[in-house]
């Protein structure tokens, strides 16, 4: 008796023609502009590279942008996961429109966000006028380009973390409570460990926008060579002098910068879920 072999068909087309449009629209939109940033850099020989980033503008750029970068990330970590848990956690009247509010640094123009914390935070500002009164400036200092970057990042932090404390199961914190762990040690035992890759997800989705942010942040700034200036400013003064070669390899390092602290986090990201597997 002979049997029919029969060919499996699916609504979803192939794994030939799937890949083949993935890595054709990811060359389009990604690798091709991507690796011109690089070819374009690389019409720099390593003396005038290594001028371009010796210089004191372009150093005290990069401390301004990465310290910034890394404090609002830090920040957007712990208050971020105290947004998230509060929106899981807790039924209260105006839930939706808070959680309406988290989303808004990704729907509101980055230009519209500068103004806005900007007139917030200047001299003359609500909130600005009391810091000032304290001694403290806000606006046109790196204190305020850290608010802006902690502003745009706190979408990645608690859309992150919010869908990972939705699956936790609630069996494991009562088994906890049934064996004589109080609140503290429950969420430091069993539930920090689960949360803490989705965690340093988000934080470092966070920091890599920040790293790049320029909207948001050129109105608050300053824009103060040496004092406050960011990264992008410096790559769009540098294209407005007609300096494309210097202008792309800021750009260039920047990116690298970035994909490393993704791929990093990423590794962690799989090393911590295989150790919680076994």
């Amino acid at each position: 008796m002979k049997f029919q072999k029969f060919k499996q068909y699916s609504v979803i087309p192939g794994f030939g023609l799937t890949l083949g449009f993935t890595v054709a629209y990811l060359s389009l939109l990604v690798l091709i502009p991507l690796s011109m940033l690089f070819i374009k850099a690389s019409a720099l020989t390593w003396p005038e590279f290594f001028e371009i980033f010796s210089s004191p503008r372009t150093l005290a750029a990069f401390r301004l942008s990465l310290g910034a970068s890394l404090t609002a990330a830090a920040l957007n970590a712990v208050f971020g996961l105290l947004v998230a848990w509060v929106l899981v956690r807790y039924e209260f009247p105006g839930k939706k429109i808070v959680d309406a509010l988290v989303d808004l640094p990704f729907a509101l123009p980055t230009a519209v966000a500068g103004i806005c914390l900007t007139a917030i935070y200047s001299q003359n500002g609500i909130i600005g006028k009391y810091l000032y009164a304290w001694g403290i400036q806000s606006a046109y200092s790196p204190l305020g380009i850290t608010i802006a970057l902690t502003f745009i990042g706190l979408p990645f932090v608690v859309r992150t973390v919010e869908p990972v404390l939705q699956d936790l199961e609630k069996e494991l914190e009562e088994a906890a409570y049934s064996l004589g762990a109080n609140s503290w040690q429950t969420f430091r035992k069993v539930i920090f460990p689960v949360i803490v890759p989705s965690l340093l997800t988000g934080s470092a989705m966070a920091f890599a926008r920040a790293l790049g942010e320029y909207g948001s942040v050129v109105f608050i700034a300053g824009n103060r060579p040496l004092k406050t200036e960011i990264v992008p400013l410096l790559i769009m003064t540098k294209l407005e002098q007609y300096e494309y070669a210097g202008a792309t390899a800021i750009a260039a390092v920047t990116l690298v910068i970035s994909f490393i602290l993704l791929f990093g986090i990423n590794f962690l990201h799989a090393w911590t879920h295989r150790h919680q597997t076994i």
